[in-house]
């Protein structure tokens, strides 16, 4: 049966049932991967999976239900899921199916370039990325995870007020983290690439940036406590950013765990901080044309030249607010509720080059990694404490790499302290979106050692 059949026959069942408003959202996703150890494929994973939830209002209530299955057996279940689900509800809150936007960007997140990465490709790019890592230097003495990955998906929302948007994206990322050995100084790092382009799949490169990362972190020592300026690198930036993205989204400021709330206009971040969600990100691995309920994407300044312009909003914190949804509804996959996460959320990158910036501190810190920014960051203060490595700044020059040391501060603080930022934008890991960020100078933050 195809999904518009099914719709139809599901739409009707649950019209039957006394539902007024409904909708059916649709995914599938395609993805293989693949793991190297020593030269040999140590995983070999290929998975497809696909469903579809059905939502509905009931006596102005919002039911939900969910399958697997795209047959006629699963529109009764559907449909009676809803209905039981509508009927216990307690939330008071109004949740509409949404009638659909004015325009729609034409946006395409599909690359058929990719299509050309097929699963000998990949195992082979796999092993030679493997191989370069260890030939790149003699201190190498373990790639312990080497891991190539293509994933195809697509979506479709479709409801009975006539809204209908389907799309269609991939993607190709590949992950290397190395050992490396000197002595007694033992270090590891990796290197993530996401990409929709096969230029990019430069063994040698990425195997180089792992490397070096982690041989420049061999005989790191700790350094004398002190508030010092700080070079916080882009893709550590830009985990810092993604651990406090949430308290940009309406949702948080609406439960009271956000302190931006009643704060649009105001100045929350030093005058050049520009920090955009770009759900038409070319480049972006969270991008798209429209949200999870329908609602058309758009680029957006959240904080801009340091004012607060906009929460990132889904249909029901917008009606709460009185406000128009800002396209950032969620939902993890068809199982999932209706929530709001930024799509390619990233600081503004500017001019100035991170050498730079080095060269402009007498004496400072770089910090390159941060561990324990789940546990050791909150996200409703803002405050953090977290362990963190890097080198240490002399008149201008990386003097030598440093760790055993702990930053602590304020993320808005942080964001107010901002004095230059870097040309050199970088994306982190997705997660809970796609979390960008240059490398940010600040004014000082206080370390431990």
């Amino acid at each position: 049966m195809n999904l518009n059949e099914f719709k139809q026959k599901l739409f009707e069942a649950g019209e039957k049932q006394g539902f007024k408003d409904m909708e059916l959202y649709y995914q599938r996703t395609d993805s293989l991967n693949v793991k190297v150890f020593k030269g040999e494929v140590d995983n070999y994973s290929v998975s497809d999976s696909s469903g579809l939830s059905f939502r509905g209002t009931l006596n102005d209530k919002m039911g939900y239900s969910y399958t697997e299955k795209i047959d006629d057996s699963s529109i009764e279940m559907l449909v009676n899921e809803a209905k039981e689900n509508a009927q216990v509800i307690e939330d008071k809150d109004v949740v509409e199916i949404f009638a659909g936007s004015p325009s729609y960007s034409e946006f395409e997140g599909y690359s058929k370039e990719l299509e050309q990465l097929t699963a000998e490709k990949i195992i082979q790019f796999a092993k030679e990325l493997e191989q370069e890592a260890y030939k790149l230097d003699d201190r190498v003495v373990s790639v312990n995870m080497c891991q190539v990955a293509k994933s195809e998906g697509e979506k479709l929302i479709a409801n009975s007020k006539g809204l209908e948007k389907a799309a269609k994206d991939n993607l190709a990322y590949c992950v290397v983290s190395v050992v490396v050995k000197e002595g007694e100084s033992v270090k590891s790092d990796m290197q993530f690439l996401g990409t929709k382009e096969l230029k990019d799949f430069d063994a040698k490169k990425v195997a180089k940036e792992a490397v070096d990362k982690a041989t420049s972190a061999l005989g790191a020592s700790s350094i004398k406590s002190k508030t010092y300026p700080t070079i916080i690198k882009n893709t550590t930036a830009a985990n810092l950013l993604a651990t406090f993205s949430s308290t940009f989204t309406a949702e948080a400021v609406q439960k009271g765990m956000s302190l931006l709330k009643g704060r649009i206009g105001d100045e929350v971040a030093t005058s050049q901080v520009t920090i955009v969600d770009d759900p038409l990100y070319q480049k972006g691995l969270m991008s798209t044309p429209f949200d999870a309920e329908g609602v058309a994407t758009y680029t957006k300044n959240v904080v801009e030249n340091g004012k607060l312009n906009t929460f990132l909003h889904n249909l029901k914190t917008a009606r709460k607010d009185g406000v128009k949804s800002t396209g950032n509804a969620s939902k993890a996959s068809y199982k999932g509720a209706v929530g709001i996460a930024p799509t390619n959320m990233f600081i503004k990158p500017q001019s100035k080059g991170y050498d730079e910036m080095v060269q402009s501190i007498e004496e400072g810190v770089i910090i390159t990694s941060l561990q324990g920014l789940h546990s050791g960051a909150n996200t409703v203060s803002g405050d953090f404490s977290l362990a963190a490595a890097g080198y240490l700044i002399e008149n201008g020059e990386i003097k030598r790499p440093v760790d055993q040391i702990t930053i602590a501060g304020n993320f808005f603080e942080v964001l107010k302290d901002i004095e230059e930022i870097g040309n050199d934008l970088e994306f982190g890991l997705p997660s809970n979106g796609y979390i960008g960020s240059p490398s940010l100078k600040i004014k000082g933050i206080a370390v431990s050692g």
